[in-house]
């Protein structure tokens, strides 16, 4: 693949490399990684369009994080949900006929649309009584698909629930990470894992959940997450998003882990083992083994939150929004060292 080099005036081969920029939307200024097109030649910025494509997406993607609005994919979801098109469920909620078709197209919702969509993804009761409600304002048929599809979901749910009593907190955690990333590996799972389980207990003093995290080769693994989700290898996991709609988590616990995801959530997988690399509970807990060498070790929990409670206080940490600071300078880190 080739791009044109304003400086070198010919299309010439280039590098992609991850790079930290800021973008300011609506008076906001979002801190996003960009992917940045250099020149193998002169090393001169590249424009591509597919990466320009691809960074407007996760500047967008990140400012919702932000404000905590709806995403585009999750919007689609909703539709997929209840079998019905953007134009019949507008009417339904009392909208404009095109106002879903251009948040489907990227347009961003205010916060009040925002949730209610964001209410739609779990509550089919909510759904019920809005489309008896608006039962006149759609056409029988859509009404019809719309209807089986809500009671679908609603029985779905208190059999999954029924399920999700049995389990540990853990999983409720892992469903919430997966549901809410457009695209994530066993690699980057464990890792999202290890910082929410380690940023909650520095802000709340509490666990997120019980279990231990292994020193692993490459970095901090739940061993029951691992052997769950193996078989994807190193690709995304791709399993039916739905279920992963229901999880046993707090709206404390929900901020921090969506927090994470948008300051750690953005590396890749490698990247983010990089990181918890460059961290002192993985070393020491390595202590003495050889990077190739398998062990059982853990990393003990008061190692965790010893490590944590330091770096809450280096970086002057008093919301947990404050963890961008880390999470950049952890990436400079390891862009430094490699």
């Amino acid at each position: 693949m080739k791009g044109f080099c304003e400086e070198c005036r010919d299309y010439v081969d280039f590098t992609i490399e991850e790079v930290k920029r800021d973008k300011e939307i609506r008076g906001i200024s979002i801190e996003y990684t960009a992917k940045i097109a250099f020149c193998d030649e002169c090393t001169n910025e590249l424009f591509v369009s597919e990466l320009r494509d691809e960074n407007l997406e996760t500047i967008n993607r990140n400012y919702r994080l932000t404000e905590g609005l709806i995403q585009v994919y999750e919007i689609g979801e909703v539709l997929e949900k209840y079998d019905i098109g953007k134009r019949p469920l507008s009417l339904i909620l009392g909208w404009g006929e095109g106002t879903l078709s251009r948040y489907v197209d990227g347009d961003i919702p205010s916060r009040q649309y925002s949730d209610i969509l964001k209410r739609l993804q779990t509550d089919f009761e909510f759904m019920l009584e809005l489309l008896e409600k608006s039962k006149s304002k759609i056409t029988e048929r859509a009404y019809t698909n719309c209807l089986r599809a809500a009671q679908r979901n609603l029985e779905n749910e208190k059999e999954m629930m029924a399920v999700f009593q049995s389990e540990e907190k853990i999983d409720s955690v892992v469903r919430y990470i997966i549901y809410k990333s457009v695209e994530i590996t066993p690699l980057a799972l464990q890792k999202l894992l290890y910082f929410s389980q380690s940023f909650y207990k520095a802000f709340t003093e509490k666990f997120l959940f019980d279990n231990d995290c292994g020193a692993w080769i490459h970095g901090p693994v739940y061993r029951n997450i691992y052997y769950k989700y193996k078989d994807h290898g190193y690709n995304p996991i791709d399993e039916d998003v739905d279920k992963f709609m229901n999880f046993d988590l707090t709206e404390t616990e929900k901020t921090v882990i969506d927090t994470v995801l948008l300051n750690f959530g953005c590396y890749s997988g490698k990247i983010l083992e990089y990181m918890t690399h460059a961290e002192r509970p993985w070393r020491e807990s390595r202590n003495g083994l050889e990077d190739s060498e398998v062990s059982d070790r853990i990393i003990e929990k008061e190692l965790i939150e010893f490590y944590y409670k330091e770096v809450l206080g280096k970086y002057n940490m008093i919301n947990i929004s404050d963890i961008r600071d880390y999470s950049t300078d952890l990436f400079r880190k390891i862009q430094r060292s490699s």
